[in-house]
């Protein structure tokens, strides 16, 4: 099978993304593929279907997504739960200004499709509180976990700074950034036992989205039937410019 574009006909579906593992458990390596429909003139694919070629069988099973369109649908196999089974990870840009990506991940074992990530649950789930502060600082609030974080953003420049600050560090008016969905969430064995943790990115940002600040980063890692937060990190700017 081809994982190209060029095995999209234009109006009709056609393969997009296409990878081979034992997703089954059953040691029998299958085909996993996502097919979508090509829109004219564009990269945009619509209609993301993803199917499972049972190895042994020969039978297909299509599993439909809930955000099914976007721009470079990709695959990904790997055990985040420590099965010893592979799971199979889909992203597609939605191709925003934010960045943001639309992820799933599904467990296959024994031949029955259960989600086990949605990046719309995680969203809902994963919310923040970004609030300028005197002094030229920006206080973030992870609300799942109940940390706070202050940046420094006293290096950002006198330009930007001026519009927001009084000459004595104190600010003109409210003002409240915002940290966007998911824009990366990347397979990590952090501890090499092979078995995968996830290490999710959120782009912070202060008065509109290429006001960046820094990102959010949250490790997860499977426990109790579901990816539980491990560890969280703020990344900032270097220079803050």
């Amino acid at each position: 099978m081809n994982n190209s574009l060029t095995s999209t006909t234009m109006g009709r579906p056609g393969i997009v993304a296409f990878v081979s593992g034992d997703v089954t458990g059953d040691n029998v390596i299958d085909q996993v593929y996502l097919t979508g429909t090509k829109t004219s003139d564009s990269p945009y694919i619509q209609n993301i279907t993803l199917h499972v070629r049972d190895g042994r069988t020969g039978v297909t099973t299509s599993i439909p997504l809930h955000n099914n369109a976007g721009y470079d649908p990709t695959l990904f196999l790997g055990d985040f739960t420590g099965s010893g089974v592979d799971q199979i990870v889909i992203s597609m840009a939605t191709g925003g200004s934010g960045g943001i990506i639309n992820y799933y991940i599904v467990s296959f074992a024994g031949n029955q499709a259960r989600l086990l990530f949605d990046s719309d649950v995680y969203n809902n789930q994963y919310q923040y509180d970004v609030t300028y502060q005197d002094n030229y600082k920006v206080e973030v609030v992870s609300r799942p976990n109940n940390e706070k974080y202050i940046i420094d953003i006293s290096l950002k420049g006198a330009d930007y700074l001026n519009e927001i600050y009084d000459q004595n560090g104190k600010l003109k008016s409210p003002i409240t950034g915002f940290v966007d969905p998911l824009s990366g969430l990347y397979p990590v064995d952090f501890d090499a036992n092979g078995v995968y943790e996830l290490l999710a990115y959120q782009k912070i940002s202060g008065r509109y989205h290429a006001d960046g600040l820094g990102y959010i980063l949250n490790t997860l890692g499977w426990k109790n039937n579901g990816f539980a937060l491990q560890e969280q990190y703020v990344a900032i700017y270097g220079a803050q410019m």
